[in-house]
């Protein structure tokens, strides 16, 4: 708001001066003098003309001719006197009311229109990033009201506009974007941080699911790969393998969405409260399926540890099946 003021103040400072210049400037040329010296010129101009014309006989009456032109020249001079130099129009009784005039439009035009309270409150919302990404990301984040998410977002998208390369801002954008459900902007958010960082497994995580919420084929394509590639590097999240169960139970691979379900189960334990619910799903699926927990086919696994390897009695092991053409 400072460079707007004094941006203001000095349009309006300009203004002034272009009004008060044609008063004050002095003026360069005498009118009354420029006449005058004009009036002498033509009259011995004619003068002269008439001495020519006298000497090869052409003029009878010389005198008569003069003294026309003497009365020419008086009656080119005006009648009226000039006014005295005190009795003129002061300039300052028009450039002060101007000034007044210009001064009063520009800010009452500004505060009609000019939205001032908006502008002030968005540079509040913008100061306030700090605390409201702190209490965003604490425990108690989720007690953002809607109208404090409104800011935020608004926040995050200032500070963007002047930091395009912050790979971290696009991604909290895109993750309050994906809990508004507002998916194009979480789309458009998560691309930007993926561009930034395609190998920063969060990053590509959030732009997975964030293309997953999309109707269209090709991003859903996309995701399913970028979820792959997460898979390969042994990023073992819950979400991942979450995220691919989702979206083979939405296409009817049931057998797929079992699998995925079944590596979770594995990656919690029995003793997370998730356990039952994921069992439910598997369960379901297999109905769609047509397949009972009872008639189901399993495998039994032995596994020898070699005698060097010291296994800790509460590690968990995960035994991944896979195609012959190796995809999961």
């Amino acid at each position: 708001m400072t460079l707007f003021w004094i941006s203001s103040i000095v349009l309006i400072a300009l203004s002034g001066v272009l009004v008060a210049l044609p008063f004050i400037k002095k003026k360069e040329n005498n009118d009354e003098a420029l006449r005058d010296e004009l009036n002498k010129a033509l009259y011995k101009d004619r003068l002269s003309e008439l001495e020519e014309e006298t000497e090869e006989g052409l003029v009878a009456d010389q005198q008569e001719l003069i003294d026309d032109l003497k009365q020419s020249l008086l009656d080119d001079i005006p009648s009226e006197k000039p006014l005295p130099e005190n009795t003129q129009l002061n300039p300052w009784t028009v450039i002060i009311p101007s000034m007044l005039l210009t001064i009063g439009l520009s800010y009452g035009l500004y505060a009609k229109f000019g939205a001032a309270e908006d502008v002030q409150q968005w540079q509040q919302v913008t100061a306030n990033l700090p605390a409201l990404s702190k209490k965003l990301m604490s425990p108690e984040g989720a007690s953002l009201s809607d109208d404090e998410m409104q800011d935020l977002t608004l926040a995050l998208r200032t500070r963007l506009h002047y930091e395009p390369s912050d790979s971290t801002g696009w991604l909290l954008l895109g993750r309050i974007a994906l809990a508004n459900r507002d998916i194009e902007t979480a789309i458009g958010a998560m691309d930007k941080a993926y561009n930034l960082k395609p190998d920063d497994p969060d990053i590509m995580l959030g732009y997975a699911q964030s293309l997953m919420m999309s109707q269209e084929e090709v991003d859903q394509d996309t995701a399913r790969a970028t979820l792959g590639k997460l898979v390969q590097r042994n990023y073992m999240d819950v979400r991942v393998f979450s995220l691919l169960a989702f979206d083979a139970y939405e296409r009817k691979d049931f057998a797929a969405a079992v699998r995925y379900w079944s590596i979770m189960q594995q990656m919690i334990g029995p003793q997370d409260e998730r356990y039952e619910m994921l069992a439910r799903s598997i369960e379901n699926a297999q109905k769609q399926m047509g397949v009972t927990a009872a008639d189901g086919k399993a495998v039994s696994v032995t596994i020898d540890l070699a005698p060097q390897v010291a296994a800790n009695p509460n590690a968990a092991l995960i035994v991944s099946v896979h195609r012959a053409d190796g995809s999961p």
